[in-house]
C-alpha cells in the first residue's frame, strides 16, 4: 500500500469509527465526546491522521533513546501513543526523522536509571532524552541523592558521545514547599552545570489537568502524550538539527 493510500484509508477508518461512536476497549484512555463544531473535528482527524501515519525513518537517521519510568513507557496505552513515539511521528513529518529505542519502565526512579544507562548507551544513540524523577519525588527520597543520581546518569551520557535532552519535572504542592521548591530546581541545577538541554517542565499542560490523565490522575490519556512530545518537539529539535 502506498503512503497516500495508507492516509486515505485512516481518513475512511476514522469517519468509520466517529459514525458508529464505538466505544475503545483496548487502550485504557478515558472516552472523550465528540466535538460539536467543524474546526475541533477537523482538529480530531487531524490527530488521528499523524497517529495513524507512518513516517519513513532512513536507517542512517539519528538514534533517540528515551530513559524514562511510565509516562515514557505510556503506561495503560499502546506503546504507539506514547509520547516517545508520538515525538518520532511528529518531528518525522516536519523532516527531522530519528530512529527510538524507548527505555521507559513504570515505576523506575532515577537509581534505576542510572542501574539501566550503561544498557541504554550500549544502543550508540546520538540522544539521550532523560525523563525520570517523578517516582523518587513522589517518594520523598532526598533531593541530594536524586540530584546525584541524575547527575551520574549524565555523565555516563557525555562520556558515550550522547547529547542530553533533560525532562524537568514538577510535584503536587502537597508535598510541601520546601521540598518541592527544592525537587524543582534541581533540573535547572543539573542542566547548568552539565551544559544540557532542559526542557523546564515536561508535562506543562497535562500534569494536574483531568482531562488529560487517565482515572488514576497521574498517567497521560492519548491527548496527554500528544501533548507532551509537543512539549519536547522544539528542544529536541534544536538538538537534532546540530548534529
Amino acid at each position: 500500500m502506498t503512503r497516500s493510500a495508507g492516509i486515505l484509508a485512516a481518513v475512511a477508518l476514522v469517519s468509520v469509527l466517529w459514525s458508529c461512536s464505538k466505544e475503545p476497549t483496548d487502550s485504557g484512555a478515558a472516552r472523550t465526546s465528540m466535538p460539536g463544531d467543524g474546526a475541533a473535528r477537523a482538529a480530531r482527524l487531524d490527530g488521528a491522521l499523524e497517529r495513524a501515519a507512518t513516517p519513513d525513518i532512513p536507517v542512517d537517521a539519528p538514534l533517540v533513546a528515551v530513559l524514562g519510568d511510565s509516562i515514557a513507557a505510556g503506561l495503560h496505552l499502546d506503546a504507539s501513543a506514547a509520547f516517545p513515539a508520538v515525538l518520532q511521528r511528529q518531528l518525522a513529518l516536519a523532516g527531522q526523522p530519528f530512529r527510538l529505542v524507548n527505555a521507559g519502565v513504570s515505576g523506575d526512579t532515577t537509581a534505576g536509571g542510572l542501574r539501566r544507562v550503561d544498557w541504554v548507551l550500549a544502543q550508540k544513540p546520538q540522544v539521550l532524552i532523560v525523563e525520570l524523577g517523578g517516582n523518587d519525588g513522589l517518594r520523598g527520597q532526598p533531593v541530594s541523592e536524586i540530584l546525584d543520581n541524575l547527575r551520574g546518569i549524565v555523565r555516563k551520557a557525555k562520556a558515550a558521545q550522547a547529547r542530553v535532552v533533560l525532562c524537568g519535572v514538577r510535584l503536587p504542592t502537597s508535598y510541601g514547599s520546601e521540598y518541592t521548591s527544592a525537587f524543582e530546581q534541581l533540573y535547572s541545577t543539573l542542566a547548568s552545570e552539565e551544559g544540557l538541554v532542559l526542557v523546564p517542565y515536561f508535562m506543562e499542560g497535562v500534569g494536574g489537568v483531568p482531562e488529560m490523565n487517565l482515572e488514576d490522575g497521574l498517567h497521560p490519556t492519548v491527548a496527554g502524550h500528544e501533548r507532551i512530545a509537543r512539549n519536547l518537539a522544539p528542544h529536541l529539535g534544536r538538538v537534532l538539527a546540530d548534529l
